[in-house]
């Protein structure tokens, strides 16, 4: 890394639209390269906790409320980001199944031959939880195609799963799979995430600026190309 690189945490969810974002950086901050570690926010809070340091941080609000508390991110440079909702996705051959109301999709995760979740991600830890409220969780986890991270939709292409649960905008990274939609209301849930500059940043200008940045009118196209809104 060259002197000027920023060091970034950042969840998985967002990576998608994030080569657009960081060729758009690069041609007005030629002088700060980033240097990105793409990690499940579960990840990035065990590496943080093992001695691990950025400039910056974008994890989950509930996370970023904890890095705060901590000591790791310094409060006033926090910078709401984007919204991320959860979603479906199978092969494009597939025949879509009606994810409309909940007692639909519990018929179609009920009837699916496996799905596929992350287990170290936010998207699935919740889905876990997802799963024990609709009283599912037993004969969908006896079928279930579980990652430790990485991105879902990848073990439909494997013949693994035939249904992937995640966030729309990490699913969406799998070329070759189509989207079925996202979960219905009252079992949807909207992850909001959150950027911070660290406490130890070395560059802790550069990493307010970028975080600016990313909320601005040039960053803000390319996630909402992936299904990311920007938090109030």
């Amino acid at each position: 890394m060259n002197d000027g690189t920023l060091k970034l945490f950042s969840v998985l969810a967002i990576r998608a639209p994030f080569t657009d974002i960081e060729n758009a950086w690069r041609q007005h901050h030629t002088e700060h390269a980033l240097a990105i570690d793409w990690s499940p926010t579960s990840i990035i809070e065990k590496n943080i906790s093992d001695g691990a340091r950025a400039d910056a941080v974008i994890v989950t609000a509930e996370a970023m409320d904890r890095l705060i508390a901590q000591g790791v991110v310094a409060a006033e440079s926090r910078v709401e980001l984007v919204d991320s909702p959860l979603g479906l996705a199978m092969l494009p051959e597939a025949v879509a199944p009606d994810i409309s109301t909940v007692p639909a999709l519990t018929q179609a995760l009920l009837a699916a031959k496996s799905v596929c979740y992350s287990l170290g991600g936010a998207s699935g830890i919740y889905f876990q939880t997802l799963l024990n409220k609709l009283g599912i969780e037993e004969e969908v986890n006896a079928r279930a195609t579980t990652i430790a991270e990485g991105f879902t939709a990848a073990q439909l292409l494997t013949g693994k799963a035939d249904l992937a649960v995640q966030q729309i905008s990490e699913l969406l990274m799998v070329k070759g799979i189509r989207m079925i939609g996202p979960l219905p209301p009252g079992a949807q849930k909207v992850l909001s995430f959150s950027g911070g500059v660290c406490n130890e940043a070395a560059r802790p200008e550069a990493a307010t600026t970028l975080l600016r940045f990313l909320r601005g009118p040039e960053a803000m196209p390319a996630f909402t190309a992936y299904g990311l809104t920007a938090r109030d």
